[in-house]
């Protein structure tokens, strides 16, 4: 009976160091419930503890793999035949992974305020290899509390660690095959738990999601799972995660949505062989401006240069993030949810832009950035596509870095201007401003204040608008400018001015794209087209005005040509969209369930739509893993 008792004892230790991780990710997770406490107002009280329960495989599964150290070490010591053994160095242990684990729950609330989804591989790749900008990111999330989280946090781990993990373990004298046998079974069942059960299936993100609420879904998940899940699914990228169709249907599916059955292109332009300059506007979301129904005086320059234009009202960025509105403009690629192609060089270099094109036609080429262009590989597809010149933050003075980022957008402007009445034309010339991004600071005065981000996010938004009209107030003095094609889009959307917090929301990716300058015929001057597109279409809508080769750019349609089909794709972290003039469905990935639908009623649409979706997901990534 005594030796029962005292290996009952010795057995114990697992259960406190399991209780001690399944507490603290608990506390997590009403952390993260009561931060986003507005988006579950009006949710029951049993579903809101359903995110608890819920979470419980991921949290075993976390607990487990920290449990492997520990587990090896009292194996080893009780099989040895040690009788104690010191525990200081678990509780060191126990210390740096509590400190560690806080710090990624403080960085996870404020990630998934900005971007909708939980930490992942991509935010510790940003922070790791671009730290001043993911600081610069971050600057407006509110200090203060999240110091104050923090320091909760591990002051609750380490008091866990205090009181349930004993300073040292005894082992009793069991026989070595009764020995040997239990730790067998407690391996089985560490390993058990690590994978979550016995089914065929092992655990996965989706385990935790339970409700029609994603916020809900997103407090279940473990976020040290996730992170640690989603760095092994980057790395694994020669298998399609997105296998919904039988491949030759997915094909089929994709390749019929972009038929035309003929082409009549609308010629919008007096020339066939203007410069261009693609201004790429940092988070310029359609609520931004009065012509998509934004809010008035935000940026009134854009609104009266829509009149003066041709304007595409319902176009939808590809992701949610610039490294995919980058590569979705310049290169007509669509986003590819979880990864990213600027992650992948190689591949990326693969892939066609459409700088290179006019470059084949004769075109200089130049890029414009106030950042850092080493931010999220941007320079590597910048140089690998065909760019004479590349200006950027290290070709500024030091006295112009005045914001986190670099140089606000009015010191870039001036310098493309200046470098563009020194250029011979014709040519292509890009830009990409970045005042409009956290932390939303400006040189001068603050147009709507700073009481919080939403003003200051509009104050921002405001002087890049103003310093876009003074660069075209001055470029019209000179002798390029007549012989001038402005495009003008956003880069991605954004949750702010009004709030929009779910990232599967169409009106998230709803961004402007207006074509603007003295080349515009008179007669389509003020003209909107509103079929629904994407900024991947940019890329053949603009080389088929230009009667350049558009046969490389698979993925663009010419938005220009009545007879091509209306539609748009987007993507998020785990997650895609497909809108069309009809219906616009959005789908979890993980939890496997449609998550926006404003046709609910149309079963047999539905059920179209998401295939269609899903067919341009499985598709577009299977082509990612082949190039």
């Amino acid at each position: 009976m005594v030796k029962e008792r005292s290996m009952l004892k010795s057995l114990s230790f697992f259960i406190r160091f399991y209780f001690l991780w399944l507490l603290f990710f608990a506390a997590d997770r009403l952390l993260f419930l009561l931060i986003f406490h507005d988006e579950w107002a009006d949710v029951s009280f049993n579903e809101v503890m359903g995110v608890f329960y819920h979470g419980l495989p991921l949290d075993l599964s976390m607990t487990a793999y920290i449990s492997i150290a520990p587990l090896l070490y009292f194996v080893y010591g009780w099989l040895r035949g040690q009788q104690t053994s010191d525990l200081k160095w678990l509780k060191i242990y126990t210390n740096i992974l509590l400190l560690i684990f806080s710090i990624l729950s403080v960085v996870n609330f404020n990630i998934f305020r900005e971007w909708g989804t939980k930490l992942n591989d991509k935010a510790i790749n940003f922070a790791l290899h671009t730290p001043n900008e993911a600081l610069a990111s971050t600057a407006s999330s509110p200090i203060v509390f999240t110091l104050l989280m923090l320091l909760m946090l591990i002051a609750l781990g380490f008091l866990l660690n205090r009181l349930l993990l004993p300073k040292t373990i005894v082992f009793n004298g069991s026989p070595f095959w009764l020995k040997s046998l239990i730790c067998i079974l407690l391996i089985g069942i560490n390993f058990l738990l690590i994978r979550g059960g016995i089914d065929v299936s092992p655990v996965n993100q989706s385990m935790a999601y339970f409700s029609d609420k994603d916020l809900l879904n997103q407090a279940a998940v473990n976020t040290e799972w996730n992170l640690m899940r989603s760095m092994l699914v980057s790395a694994r990228v020669n298998k399609n995660h997105y296998d919904y169709l039988p491949q030759k249907e997915a094909s089929k599916r994709v390749e019929a949505l972009y038929k035309a059955t003929k082409d009549s292109t609308i010629y919008i332009l007096n020339t066939k062989r203007p410069n261009v300059m693609v201004v790429i506007m940092e988070s310029f979301t359609a609520d931004l401006t009065s012509a998509l129904s934004g809010d008035k005086g935000i940026t009134p320059k854009f609104d009266s240069l829509v009149r003066e234009g041709v304007f595409f009202n319902k176009i939808y960025s590809t992701g949610n993030r610039t490294d995919k509105g980058i590569v979705g403009t310049l290169a007509g690629f669509p986003s590819l949810a979880a990864a990213s192609l600027v992650n992948f060089p190689q591949k990326m270099q693969n892939i066609p832009a459409i700088s290179q094109e006019f470059k084949r036609n004769g075109y200089q080429t130049s890029f414009f950035y106030g950042g850092e262009s080493e931010f999220d590989n941007y320079k590597a597809f910048i140089l690998s596509h065909s760019y004479d010149k590349l200006i950027d933050k290290n070709k500024f003075n030091q006295r112009e870095m005045n914001s986190k980022w670099g140089a606000y957008d009015g010191v870039v402007l001036a310098r493309q201007l200046k470098e563009l009445n020194a250029t011979r034309q014709p040519f292509f010339s890009t830009l990409m401003t970045l005042t409009n991004h956290e932390p939303f600071e400006v040189p001068g005065t603050y147009k709507f204040g700073t009481s919080d981000n939403a003003t200051r996010f509009k104050s921002t938004a405001f002087y890049t608008d103003s310093c876009i009209n003074d660069f075209l107030n001055k470029a019209k003095l000179q002798s390029w400018y007549k012989n001038t094609l402005f495009i003008f889009l956003a880069d991605h959307g954004h949750h702010l001015p009004k709030g929009i917090t779910d990232v599967y929301v169409p009106q998230r990716y709803h961004i402007p794209l207006l074509f603007f300058g003295d080349v515009i015929k008179k007669e389509f001057r003020g003209k909107v087209f509103d079929h629904v597109g994407s900024q991947i279409d940019v890329a053949s809508t603009l080389l088929s005005q230009l009667n350049m080769n558009t046969k490389p750019f698979t993925w663009s349609k010419n938005m220009l040509n009545p007879f091509t089909q209306s539609f748009a794709f987007f993507s998020w972290d785990n997650g895609m969209g497909f809108i069309d003039n009809k219906q616009c469905v959005t789908f979890d990935n993980t939890g496997k369930r449609i998550l926006y639908n404003d046709l609910k009623q149309d079963k047999k649409s539905t059920t179209e739509t998401l295939k269609q979706g899903q067919a341009f997901l499985q598709t577009i990534y299977q082509q990612f893993i082949e190039l």
